[in-house]
């Protein structure tokens, strides 16, 4: 999972890129990267560094990505290995100019492509899949840019929200299905371009809509062009995980407010699994609003039973120094006064490997809850997502391999339940043709590279 951001027309838009991607942080913290396009010369200007995105930048290199152009990206890398060298955006000599790449999801024939593309005399120079678009894009048959760009994004299979710089024209482009985000803003006569609305509020963006499936895109001289749209046009499949987990609760996505649906999931979680308990915590931040939606349809009281260290960062000190659950520790503080002698609901948005999950209910035993419920806003992860999440192989995942009940007794925990999956699509929106492959283990976008032998476990 990735987050990417462009700004087109507005000066010094590499400065509002790097705001942009500062709201995106949560969708990837191993290194941020921003392309400038300094339409005085013609020339596009890279900026790239590892961890977080104040980390990669300071004033002196910001000052250096000149014009009105830009493009940036957020890794959180699901597979091609972390490092410099696969970060993004990409940036090449192209024949019709500087071509700079932002990508974010999972290309399922990404190795297919990359075979045909070797053998034909390519030469790579890192190992995410993205870099097989810019191949597409430079070796195509089409005339002109806009051609060369639709036969290239025509021949991927998966996931992928883009965004191209080719001289000072950016495009923006979305798979046909629709998997990740891409929301479209307007600001002081220039447009901003981002994976959450989130994005476009930090800058001062008013948000217009969402690239819809398929759409490709193109910004020029201050004017938005709509190309023609991808070809074999598949029903929308929107990832229904971005509302369970990813996406900020501030943020729209699709015309859902990512807070109300959490909402849904809570309150829709309390029919299907209510508890006789004193309270309901989340398990902070992410099951906020899930927590509150239990809450306000079960009636027992939110508290803060868990505060969240937002500030944690390597350490010199070994977990067996530290004690037993360390990095549930490092990372959560449960409130005793609120805790003690009480029985609690917690309220998480998934359960993937379930070892954070057991060390924080160690943690509420601990702080002196007599009982503790666990409540998912979501249903049981059994499958690993193909499309541009870190889900771990089927064998990670606790829910593929264990029954509710044997999870119940691995956590600890006096009582278990997750949301449906019916409750959940239904809470979301019965009509929203929600990607929920993790979940249902139905795929909506061929896996190719799966289907033929290879190992397919994500890119960005």
């Amino acid at each position: 999972m990735c987050g990417i951001a462009a700004v087109t027309g507005v000066p010094e838009a590499a400065k509002l890129v790097f705001l942009s991607l500062y709201a995106l942080q949560h969708r990837g913290q191993e290194a941020a990267g921003i392309v400038a396009v300094d339409e005085s010369s013609g020339e596009s200007i890279l900026h790239k560094g590892t961890g977080l995105v104040a980390d990669a930048f300071d004033e002196e290199s910001l000052e250096r990505l000149v014009g009105s152009v830009s493009i940036g990206h957020l890794r959180y890398s699901t597979a091609g290995g972390a490092g410099l060298r696969n970060a993004q955006p990409l940036l090449v000599r192209y024949a019709e100019g500087d071509l700079g790449l932002a990508h974010n999801g999972n290309l399922t024939n990404a190795q297919e492509l990359r075979d045909r593309l070797v053998a034909e005399g390519a030469l790579f120079q890192t190992t995410i899949d993205s870099e097989v678009i810019v191949h597409l894009i430079a070796r195509s048959r089409r005339l002109g840019v806009d051609a060369q760009i639709d036969d290239a994004l025509s021949q991927l299979e998966g996931a992928f929200s883009v965004l191209i710089t080719v001289g000072d024209t950016l495009y923006a482009a979305r798979d046909r299905h629709g998997f990740r985000p891409l929301v479209l803003g307007h600001r002081e006569g220039g447009y901003v371009i981002a994976s959450e609305t989130c994005a476009l509020d930090i800058v001062g963006a008013r948000y217009i809509r969402d690239l819809e499936p398929g759409e490709v895109v193109r910004i020029r001289n201050g004017e938005l062009t709509r190309l023609p749209s991808l070809r074999d046009f598949a029903p929308p499949s929107p990832c229904i995980f971005e509302l369970v987990y990813f996406a900020r609760p501030d943020s729209h996505l699709w015309g859902y407010s990512v807070d109300r649906a959490r909402r849904a999931f809570g309150r829709q979680l309390a029919i299907e699994r209510p508890a006789d308990a004193d309270c309901v915590i989340s398990v902070p931040d992410s099951a906020n609003s899930a927590a509150l939606g239990f809450a306000e349809q079960s009636g027992i009281p939110f508290e803060l039973g868990l505060i969240r260290n937002h500030y944690v960062g390597r350490t010199f000190i070994e977990p067996s120094q530290a004690g037993r659950d360390f990095k549930v520790r490092m990372k959560y503080s449960p409130v005793r006064e609120v805790l003690e002698g009480q029985r609690v609901v917690v309220v998480d948005d998934s359960l993937v490997r379930g070892t954070t999950s057991q060390g924080l209910v160690n943690l509420l035993r601990e702080a002196g809850a007599t009982e503790v419920h666990f409540r998912l806003a979501s249903p049981p992860v059994r499958n690993p997502c193909y499309y541009g999440i870190d889900m771990p192989t089927r064998g990670e995942l606790i829910a593929a391999e264990k029954s509710p009940d044997e999870i119940c007794q691995k956590l600890g925990v006096d009582s278990l339940g997750y949301l449906s999956l019916e409750g959940m699509l239904n809470a979301a929106d019965p009509e929203g043709g929600f990607c929920s492959a993790c979940f249902s283990g139905e795929y909506p976008a061929p896996l190719v590279d799966l289907e033929k032998g290879y190992s397919l476990v994500g890119s960005d």
